[in-house]
């Protein structure tokens, strides 16, 4: 393990500061609970110059809802206050169950979903769920600030468009619409602490008093270098009135959108056959969660 120094800034002034001049001699890589990030570096995949640990910043612990505007998760918000947060159990129940997905007890409570973001690979739990309520990120660094759409954040494996003299602020997701309801499910080879075979978030949007699908995002995790919304199968569903035989298509119409590979934790067609499972389970689920019998 190459060496580093560890800094904690109070203020995303003293923040800058930190990304200002190491950017020129090294790279920084913010620290928030350390599950990923200390064991890449102990492997040498991550060679940082600074550590920064931003959970003594205020505006990265951030928790908060605004009505009209939605929900604002800082980057360094522990999994366990956000999972408990009263608008998150309300509206957004699929941000809840990745939230106790991440890792242990233990985990949750240092962890973030920030953490998970940047950490960006491709099984991240709390993602799917995120892009399905059309998440966005808040970047900031030196040079300003900026929004990206969670969908275009991701790159590839452990990549995204953060700059070197970038961090995560916060993730801004939208208040859900009416009539609607999200669902995230894994599978895993076992009970607790480990990573998704496949995971999925399936969101869908109801008439009033109706069975009618009026909006439905549907995404994948684990199958792609990426997180990808299966966008035929969100197709199948839109503009129809939902019955199980719609659900029973849409889950092999979302196998269009998965590239998966063959690895100790699955073959390509064990991953292709899992994504047709777990999106009719997320649907299941969601026409449950909003009273309608399928």
């Amino acid at each position: 393990m190459k060496p580093f120094s560890y800094v904690a800034p109070k203020s995303l002034q003293e923040a800058f500061q930190v990304l200002a001049k190491a950017s020129g001699a090294g790279q920084v890589r913010a620290l928030v609970g350390g599950t990923d990030l200390i064991d890449q570096v102990r492997q040498n995949r991550r060679t940082p110059s600074v550590v920064m640990d931003v959970k003594r910043i205020p505006e990265m612990m951030r928790l908060d809802w605004i009505p009209g505007e939605g929900l604002h998760i800082g980057a360094a918000v522990p999994c366990t206050d956000t999972a408990a947060f009263p608008t998150v159990t309300e509206l957004y129940p699929s941000i809840q169950e990745s939230c106790g997905l991440v890792g242990s007890t233990q985990i949750q409570n240092r962890a973030s979903i920030g953490g998970n973001v940047c950490n960006s690979a491709p099984s991240a739990d709390t993602v799917p769920p995120l892009i399905s309520y059309s998440a966005r990120a808040v970047i900031i660094g030196p040079r300003g600030r900026r929004e990206v759409p969670l969908e275009t954040f991701f790159t590839g494996p452990g990549q995204n468009v953060l700059a070197p003299d970038e961090i995560l602020l916060e993730t801004i997701v939208p208040p859900p619409p009416p009539n609607s309801s999200g669902h995230y499910l894994r599978f895993i080879p076992r009970n607790e602490m480990d990573i998704a075979v496949v995971g999925i978030a399936s969101m869908i949007v109801l008439a009033p008093r109706s069975s009618q699908c009026t909006q439905a995002r549907i995404v994948l995790a684990s199958v792609a270098p990426t997180p990808v919304r299966a966008r035929a199968a969100e197709a199948v569903l839109e503009g129809k009135t939902i019955t199980a035989a719609l659900i029973q298509q849409a889950g092999e119409a979302a196998v269009e959108a998965a590239k998966p590979i063959t690895d100790v934790r699955g073959t390509i067609e064990y991953r292709k056959e899992l994504v047709k499972v777990l999106t009719r389970r997320t649907l299941g689920l969601c026409m449950d969660s909003l009273g309608r019998k399928v």
